[in-house]
């Protein structure tokens, strides 16, 4: 199960580890602070736009509130990730409020391509999703601390680099959609996303397209989970 949790995870190391690495030169490059703090950021914070988000904040001098509301509402489409898995995790052990902390955009769609792809035991579930969360959690780090090292010796801001994670987050939607027997979630997504950009202010396109996609799958379960 380990071994296999970290084949799982390889794909976000592909772009957690250069959009880490970006941060990490951001903040060396942005903040008189020691490295120590960028590396417990990453530890403690882990989350890409979010760490991001904080250095521009401290820089503009931002205070504590407004970096909190900021943050709640950038960060705030996570707490649906974890609704969405509360009942795959609700009888798991101590793990499970780890694997609600790291549960990103990324560790998200692998831990449902995991359950997709694979009929696992309750404990071999809770294993496997403790793994893939865990080496997620590690390869951001990883990329963090190397981004804080090499700041101050290399000469080049890491504008576009941020796109390896869109990238990511594609192919892993796509091994998602190849893995499930429904697809109409995929498509509700796809066509709330297209509809969005068009009649959703940019500003809150994201947050908007999150709850119009609550509200159609909750009055729409019965017609979604019957899906073939």
């Amino acid at each position: 199960m380990f071994y296999r949790s970290f084949i799982q995870s390889l794909p976000v190391l592909m772009g957690y580890l250069p959009l880490g690495i970006a941060f990490g030169i951001l903040f060396s490059k942005e903040l008189s602070l020691d490295w120590y703090y960028g590396v417990l950021i990453a530890i403690l914070v882990f989350t890409g736009a979010g760490q991001f988000l904080l250095v521009s904040l401290i820089v503009s001098y931002a205070g504590f509130l407004e970096i909190a509301i900021a943050s709640f509402l950038l960060n705030i489409r996570h707490l649906f990730y974890s609704l969405a898995i509360t009942n795959e995790i609700k009888n798991f052990g101590i793990t499970k409020y780890y694997i609600l902390f790291g549960l990103t955009d990324e560790t998200f769609a692998v831990l449902k391509a995991n359950k997709a792809a694979f009929n696992h035991s309750l404990k071999e579930l809770e294993r496997s999703y403790f793994y893939i969360t865990f080496f997620d959690h590690c390869y951001w780090v990883l990329g963090c601390g190397i981004g804080i090292f090499l700041g101050n010796t290399l000469g080049f801001k890491p504008d576009g680099v941020e796109f390896a994670l869109t990238a990511l987050f594609s192919v892993l939607t796509l091994s998602l959609l190849q893995n499930s027997p429904n697809k109409k979630p995929f498509y509700i997504g796809l066509s709330l996303g297209i509809i969005g950009l068009i009649i959703f202010p940019s500003q809150y396109f994201l947050l908007l397209s999150i709850f119009c996609g609550i509200f159609i799958l909750l009055f729409g379960r019965k017609w979604i989970e019957n899906a073939r």
